[in-house]
């Protein structure tokens, strides 16, 4: 991963898209903080398809959540 501030990637995007697109990941900082990440975009495909891995398990009953929320609604009345 490279890092650099946010006046060195401006002044120099060019060459750090080059440096996304051979695959490395750019952390820009703007007052030495953690503003942006750069990734290439079939890293970010991967990572958000990665990130929601087990989100949904198909093992849910769509009826009875609808009526636990309906019974939750119900009660703050």
């Amino acid at each position: 991963m490279i890092t650099v501030t946010a006046t060195e990637f401006q002044n120099n995007f060019g060459h750090y898209l080059q440096s996304v697109q051979s695959g490395d990941e750019i952390l820009i900082l703007k007052n030495g903080k953690e503003v942006a990440k750069l990734i290439s975009h079939e890293s970010s495909i991967s990572f958000l398809s990665d990130s929601l891995a087990g989100v949904l398990k198909h093992d849910y009953d769509d009826k009875a959540i609808r009526a636990e929320r309906i019974m939750a609604h119900e009660s703050i009345d």
